[in-house]
């Protein structure tokens, strides 16, 4: 069966462009101008992925990932105003995995798609097949998707989930910023460092006690990050 994409989108011609795209690929497509209607479509049909524009009439892109993000773990591609970091920053902390600026190229936006929907396929069959990892009191359960800080649950989005897991596996080794770049958001040429460094800030609100001075996601200056065991989490 072919996947199913949701775009959100106002603009008519880029709805259609979209539409063209997306169907030329092989996928599904559901579209809607509506922030309220996209969250009742995301709950009534689980997309695969979202693609959602941040200014929209009413309930705009920012409050419509909030909302998706509180009740599902599809991935979200905010599409943004070209060079506009603010709105960039503002999704990703809105609990979404990635973004595209507008005008953007057909085939930058191929990549995020299949780079989102691969990871999530192969994340999906590695966590089956193991067990849950520790490191520290975070026990990180594949299978069930789930975190767990001090015995209690902590809600990720599939990126942080991701990475964390990545992190995880090599706990007590640093991990250079292109490695997890490419480990966790697939071979995109179009990333940059910043979605990363959002991702790991999230992190650190909900796994460390003083995100400021984080002991557990630590940063190595110009190479990478590691997760290692310390002893100062949130319960």
């Amino acid at each position: 069966m072919a996947q199913l994409v949701l775009v959100v989108e106002d603009d008519i011609s880029i709805q259609r462009s979209l539409e063209v795209l997306l169907q030329r690929e092989g996928y599904q497509v559901l579209m809607t101008a509506d922030g309220a209607e996209a969250v009742q479509l995301a709950q009534r049909h689980k997309p695969d992925i979202i693609l959602l524009d941040v200014m929209l009439p009413g309930l705009d892109g920012l409050e419509v990932c909030r909302q998706v993000r509180q009740r599902m773990l599809t991935p979200i591609v905010m599409l943004t105003a070209k060079d506009d970091e603010i709105d960039k920053v503002l999704g990703l902390e809105s609990g979404a995995d990635d973004y595209v600026s507008k005008p953007f190229l057909p085939l930058e936006l191929m990549a995020r798609i299949r780079a989102h929907l691969r990871r999530a396929n192969l994340y999906e069959r590695a966590e089956l097949e193991t067990g849950p990892i520790r490191v520290g009191r975070v026990t990180i359960d594949g299978a069930a998707h789930e975190v767990f800080v001090g015995g209690e649950p902590v809600r990720l989005t599939p990126k942080e989930f991701d990475l964390l897991l990545v992190l995880a596996s090599r706990a007590g080794r640093v991990i250079e910023r292109d490695q997890l770049l490419e480990q966790v958001w697939g071979e995109s040429l179009y990333l940059d460092s910043r979605t990363l460094d959002v991702h790991i800030r999230r992190l650190r609100l909900k796994i460390e006690l003083e995100p400021s001075q984080p002991q557990q996601i630590m940063t190595i200056p110009g190479v990478g990050y590691k997760l290692v065991e310390g002893d100062t989490l949130a319960s």
